[in-house]
């Protein structure tokens, strides 16, 4: 009889057991689970990521050879951009005629080229599962050949913000980009030029000051005689 009660509550125990093993997973099938979820969303951000590096090397393709009306299937329809001049594009349209305005006929530059570099992966935001949103940042070189002949190499930063469209593709939203208000070759031009107009002002005022004394003492001499 003992031994029949025993046999009974074993059968229940392991019954029970797997009941409860079926209703609560392990920590080693969770942590599995957890994993696999972890590199699905891994693999999706990568395939962002690589979206968004396409994104750039299409805008430095498009300015370097002179397609200036491709750049706007880059940017959000409402797009926002700061350029280095501090002149503001808030359409698709305008982007193309900022770029006709300083290299069409009659413009100020002859060529452009451009080299960007993000510091770092886009920070993703929004859903973690389906981020709508982005924010990256880093730096440019940006070689202007002016109209007159002159090489002007830029340094720039530039930040932007870069969401999803209508369409689920990605575009940049904003956009700023700036340069080092006292380091950059406009700036030492002028500085250079100051100090010349500087210097011919001082070899000016030693020239007149010469001339006047030597009037003065010639006038002084016929005076006395």
């Amino acid at each position: 009889m003992l031994i029949r009660a025993l046999a009974i509550f074993l059968m229940l125990f392991t019954v029970n057991l797997l009941a409860d093993e079926s209703e609560n997973p392990s920590e080693a099938n969770i942590q599995e689970i957890s994993s696999q979820d972890a590199a699905l969303q891994d693999a999706a951000n990568q395939a962002i990521h690589q979206e968004l590096r396409s994104l750039l090397t299409g805008i430095e393709t498009a300015i370097n050879t002179e397609q200036y009306a491709d750049l706007k299937q880059y940017f959000h329809e409402n797009l926002h951009v700061t350029t280095i001049n501090q002149n503001s594009i808030t359409t698709p349209e305008g982007i193309d005629a900022y770029f006709k305005e300083w290299f069409g006929e009659g413009g100020y530059l002859k060529k452009l080229d451009i080299q960007l570099n993000a510091d770092g992966l886009t920070q993703l935001h929004g859903n973690a599962d389906d981020p709508n949103w982005g924010l990256v940042y880093g730096t440019g070189i940006e070689n202007y050949q002016l109209a007159d002949g002159r090489f002007l190499p830029m340094k720039t930063r530039w930040t932007a913000t870069v969401t999803k469209d209508a369409n689920g593709k990605w575009r940049i939203l904003a956009l700023h980009i700036g340069a080092n208000f006292y380091d950059n070759p406009i700036f030492h031009a002028v500085k250079a030029s100051t100090k010349y107009y500087a210097a011919g002002g001082l070899v000016i005022g030693v020239l007149l000051g010469t001339l006047g004394m030597a009037w003065f003492r010639r006038k002084k001499e016929s005076t006395l005689v």
